[in-house]
């Protein structure tokens, strides 16, 4: 027996997730975002079960080439577009679409010699300030990559939500009609909508939705309960305990001995730590799986360990341990630990065995 941490990643739950946002979003076509080693579930094996979507959304070139070297011919979209012109001739070569979100990289663009014009998706910071061309930018920029010959005509066009996951909040409505305005009556195709945007912005699912945490089983939402949705945990994170304890009351556990029994306890030790990409900062009390029991989290997560409080029940050396995924909603760990489910998902460390259910 391993006593090991193993990534459970359920392919059924990830094609019902997709069917799911598809329903949402019927007549949009979906970009799988799958950056970010598929938001730490594996990045060529989730493309691979994903071959029903329309095209995926990669951060860097070097993902997209993964993708290619592993024989996925699908339409891959840069979403931080390149920045060299020997990118812009990988780009080329392997037919992937660009994101274009500033004046340099349209200089770049109409200077390269490339072997085949590239698909362009102009990009337009509506409101999040982080990526993207100003609306009083827009025109000159959009009219050089229509006078462009490195661009297959027309140049498609983007934005992204920056309180999309507040479904209250009136900036949403803002950037919408600000990205409505500028783009109106032109050709191409519009993309505006994340996981949260295609969850509950209809009016904003234009062309192509571009789904990531809720493809993998998460609530975007502020707030929101997992079961809103109805989406399954493609991820589940299984351990085993590997040692039970016998506590006195007032004794500590862990670094810092920030916990101590408040009772004659016992402790169960589970192999499991920051360093398997669990969070150091998840407080005591955050519940944890064994033999699908509630336990809680009793002290400080170590590197390759953390120890929960089960008393009398009945755990040993050996009995299953589940972190996050069925039956413990990531989303709630993520609160415990004063994160989001993203990075949780993300941090997944090397030492993590995966195993893939088809």
């Amino acid at each position: 027996m391993r006593f090991s941490p193993v990534a459970e990643i359920r392919r059924s739950a990830l094609q019902h997730n997709l069917q799911r946002l598809r329903a949402l979003a019927p007549h949009a076509k979906v970009m799988a975002v799958v950056k970010a080693n598929a938001y730490g579930h594996g990045l060529v094996k989730l493309a691979s079960w994903l071959d029903a979507v329309d095209g995926f959304g990669l951060a860097r070139i070097e993902e997209a080439l993964a993708l290619r070297e592993n024989g996925n011919a699908s339409r891959l979209i840069l979403l931080e577009g390149v920045f060299s012109e020997v990118d812009l001739e990988q780009a080329a070569r392997h037919s992937l679409d660009v994101v274009i979100h500033d004046a340099e990289q349209v200089r770049l663009l109409e200077r390269a010699q490339l072997s085949q014009p590239l698909v362009i998706w102009l990009k337009i910071d509506s409101g999040m300030h982080r990526l993207g061309v100003l609306p009083e930018a827009f025109d000159a920029l959009y009219r050089r990559l229509c006078d462009c010959a490195n661009v297959v005509q027309p140049p498609n066009l983007m934005t992204h939500f920056a309180v999309a996951d507040e479904a209250e909040n009136p900036e949403t409505v803002r950037q919408i009609q600000l990205f409505n305005r500028l783009v109106k009556d032109l050709p191409g195709e519009r993309t505006l909508c994340n996981s949260a945007g295609t969850l509950v912005w209809p009016s904003a699912h234009g062309d192509w939705v571009r789904p990531g945490l809720a493809l993998y089983g998460a609530n975007p939402m502020i707030g929101g309960e997992p079961s809103q949705f109805d989406l399954q945990p493609v991820m589940t994170m299984r351990s085993k305990v590997l040692a039970v304890r016998s506590l006195k009351a007032g004794e500590p556990v862990g670094y810092g001995q920030t916990w101590r029994s408040g009772r004659d306890t016992r402790i169960a030790v589970v192999a499991m730590g920051y360093g398997d990409g669990y969070p150091r900062h998840a407080v005591s009390g955050t519940p944890v799986l064994i033999n699908g029991q509630r336990y809680p989290l009793a002290g400080r997560v170590s590197m390759d360990m953390l120890t929960v409080e089960v008393g009398e029940a009945e755990v040993q050396v050996g009995d299953d341990v589940v972190l996050w995924g069925e039956g413990l909603p990531v989303e709630e760990i993520a609160e415990c630990a004063g994160t989001i489910p993203y990075e949780l998902l993300c941090s997944t460390t090397a030492r993590v065995q995966y195993r893939y259910l088809d």
